[in-house]
């Protein structure tokens, strides 16, 4: 049997490497895992037990508005007035989502169609990838670094585009590479996005996680964002919420007016006391995501002043809770999914390889800061027995 959009989608090749940690485990193999960027830390203690709360009402147990209850928008719009000093309506200008995926994969469904096209990063969190191509549109994949000139590649790569990009995806700071940007690019991509009458998609997953007093910027900050932008926020990281899934879309009315439409039609909302509970958390546990931003600083110097000091050579990020890294000599010529497997088998290090991040992330790894500082550490003395093998 033939599955329509699925037959498209490759791979996954980070199966590989969770199967080889599967069958390590299996064999009493301690293997530090730095590979899937699933947050470790708690939630905020508050929050759960809002949670708890909430859910021992049975009034809460009926659905709920797949928009978001009234005060979770409100709540997310005094954050963003606080946070960014943008203003937000939150009738028209908040929407919740399940979780960023989900939010970002329908609204590709009501902006793009097959004979449209996305400029996307490259390499590039894999939804932003997928998303524009299960809608049926083609992708234009622009290069991607710490070091280019990044608003000259999506310059570039858009006047080159036919049919020109109905969509631009940006994610800053970026999920694999950790690219950050200043207030400046959100500023010309927008007078861009103006001038040739495109929409932008800001995924802001990392929007509180930026390092050495790095203050990574809303697109919606930019003058005139309203006009052209979306922006997605996420409780994943900066309130360590990954399985809770509460995001929201924020920005352009129009935008959200119709993904409001389309949920209507698809879901009912997040369970409603997880609803209650994030309001509770935004209105209440703000200073949260800096507890979270010291101690993911923390993971990463240890992480980056191990490796370099053991001879793999890596920029400290200013963002995320990641570090991206390339393949050191003489392995380069292995390929990211066979290194990444050897890490696992010879040096029980779990990595990601950078090509399941499309074929723009070939030639590295990346490491997730998911583990506390002795295991990172643990990491780095398994690390250097490897390459000294060499």
């Amino acid at each position: 049997m033939e599955f329509r959009r699925i037959t498209q989608l490759p791979p996954y090749v980070f199966a590989k490497i969770d199967a080889l940690k599967v069958a390590g485990r299996r064999e009493n193999q301690d293997i530090v895992d730095l590979g899937f960027g699933n947050p470790d830390l708690p939630s905020p203690v508050g929050t759960v037990e809002k949670l708890a709360e909430a859910a021992r009402n049975p009034r809460n147990h009926r659905y709920s508005s797949s928009r978001g209850i009234p005060k979770l928008r409100q709540a997310i719009a005094d954050f963003y007035q606080t946070r960014f000093n943008v203003m937000l309506d939150p009738e028209t200008e908040v929407i919740n989502t399940i979780g960023a995926k989900e939010g970002f994969s329908h609204l590709m469904w009501t902006l793009l169609q097959p004979g449209d096209a996305a400029l996307v990063p490259s390499p590039s969190y894999p939804i932003h990838i997928y998303a524009p191509l299960l809608a049926g549109a083609e992708i234009r994949r622009v290069p991607l670094s710490t070091h280019a000139d990044m608003f000259a590649n999506f310059q570039e790569r858009y006047e080159y585009s036919w049919p020109k990009p109905r969509v631009i995806i940006l994610s800053f700071p970026h999920n694999p590479t950790t690219a950050c940007v200043e207030r400046d690019f959100m500023q010309r991509v927008v007078d861009f996005a103006k001038e040739h009458e495109t929409l932008l998609v800001h995924d802001f997953a990392y929007a509180d996680i930026g390092f050495d007093g790095y203050c990574p910027p809303s697109i919606l900050e930019a003058e005139g964002a309203k006009d052209v932008a979306v922006e997605l926020y996420t409780m994943t990281k900066s309130f360590s919420m990954a399985g809770w899934r509460v995001a929201f879309m924020v920005g352009n009315a129009e935008v959200v007016g119709a993904l409001a439409k389309l949920k209507s039609y698809l879901d009912y909302g997040t369970f409603q006391p997880i609803q209650i509970a994030a309001t509770v958390t935004l209105n209440e546990y703000s200073d949260f995501p800096s507890e979270v931003r010291e101690l993911y600083q923390s993971r990463r110097d240890v992480l980056c002043e191990g490796l370099n000091r053991i001879g793999w050579e890596i920029e400290p990020p200013r963002g995320t809770m990641f570090a991206w890294a390339k393949i050191p000599e003489p392995y380069s010529e292995l390929g990211s999914v066979e290194f990444a497997s050897q890490l696992v088998q010879q040096a029980s290090v779990a990595v990601s390889p950078g090509v399941g991040f499309g074929p723009g992330g070939e030639g590295y790894v990346r490491f997730a800061l998911i583990e506390n500082e002795q295991r990172i550490r643990q990491a780095v003395r398994n690390l250097d027995r490897y390459l000294g093998n060499a």
